[in-house]
């Protein structure tokens, strides 16, 4: 099929990672890195080789890559998703797509005029255990009750990396697109209402910004979920992580050990891992009690982020040398964008936001 020449573009925490699977993939190769800093970001030996760049514009001139690899801010995704297609490459963009559903709207009518392949980083739908979770939870409704949360306790690097995403993008906008994407590949119902409210904890972001968010959500088939997101170094450390999903046949629920066993709600790595699956059946016996017993279903042995950042990217090769039909992916990106800003709409507003 070729090897695909890329260009990463964001050499952050998730750049990196993705710029690594890439080097390690066979089938791509690291042609190019761009960040705004170039000259002071430090590159692992087996990166040194691809060229480097300051501007977007001159990367993507220069270098006429198959693929472009987008991990920069937001506020630029759907900028830089249009321009690498329209200059004939496929994409690879963090979420969330785009900064407004026009936006992300015009990124995936883009992709399907120009016939380039979009993948969007919903990393969690190529986590095995998430993807078991989703699977035994689509059996027990509709409808289906969510309860999901992601708060995290951050201080230092984490408060600084967390402090400049609230430059443009709340908690339950940036976190809230990967959760929200679960209840949706869930209950494939058309969310019809949203409800959100936001707390300003700290004056350490720009005026009207909030750094804990808590959003509703309704469903056309009755379902209903909340998801909760903080950041910063006022966050409770407690329940920071609630994954649950329950419908008439019981519930399941994903099972994180214990905080004081070393993980903390700020390690990266703790946001996909899972531990354990617990499922629980409501069916009762004639006299009451339950007719069987909760399953765990073990789940020790699964991948850490930068490994699932290598599956997101063999997805993504695989998607381009099957010609694969990612209508449903771009259109679950954009269902799921659609909710958080509604939510974020909400906050500001103080209204239910009608869908």
């Amino acid at each position: 099929m070729g090897t695909k020449r890329v260009l990463v573009v964001g050499l952050g925490n998730m750049g990196m990672s993705h710029a690594m699977a890439y080097d390690r993939i066979e089938g791509f190769e690291v042609v190019g890195l761009c960040t705004r800093n170039i000259d002071e970001a430090p590159l692992p030996a087996s990166l040194q080789s691809a060229q480097r760049f300051s501007r977007y514009e001159d990367a993507l001139a220069a270098l006429k890559p198959d693929v472009v690899s987008i991990n920069t801010w937001s506020d630029t995704h759907a900028d830089y998703a249009i321009r690498a297609m329209e200059a004939g490459a496929h994409v690879f963009v963090e979420k969330p797509l785009a900064d407004t559903v026009a936006d992300a709207e015009r990124v995936v009518e883009t992709a399907i005029r120009t016939k380039r392949k979009l993948v969007i980083g919903y990393i969690l739908r190529h986590h095995p255990s998430w993807m078991k979770f989703i699977e035994i939870a689509k059996t027990l409704g509709p409808p289906h009750v969510f309860r999901m949360n992601l708060n995290q306790q951050s201080s230092g690097p984490a408060w600084e990396a967390h402090k400049r995403l609230l430059q443009s993008l709340s908690p339950i906008v940036d976190c809230g697109v990967h959760y929200v994407d679960v209840m949706c590949q869930i209950t494939r119902a058309r969310p019809v209402q949203v409800h959100a409210v936001g707390a300003r904890l700290t004056d350490d972001m720009p005026a009207g910004m909030y750094n804990y968010g808590h959003l509703h959500v309704k469903f056309e088939d009755g379902s209903v979920g909340w998801y909760e997101a903080g950041w910063g170094p006022m966050m409770s450390e407690t329940a920071y992580f609630v994954k649950d999903v329950i419908g008439p046949k019981g519930s399941v629920s994903i099972v994180m050990a214990e905080t004081a066993g070393g993980i903390r709600s700020d390690d990266i790595n703790a946001h996909t891992k899972t531990n354990r699956i617990l499922l629980h059946h409501a069916g009762l016996n004639p006299d009451g009690t339950f007719a069987r017993r909760d399953e765990p279903i073990d789940t020790a042995d699964e991948p850490d982020h930068d490994a699932l950042c290598e599956r997101e990217q063999r997805f993504l090769l695989r998607a381009i040398d099957e010609d694969l039909d990612l209508t449903d992916h771009m259109k679950d990106a954009v269902r799921s964008l659609r909710i958080v800003l509604a939510a974020d709409e909400s906050v500001r507003s103080g209204q239910v936001v009608s869908l």
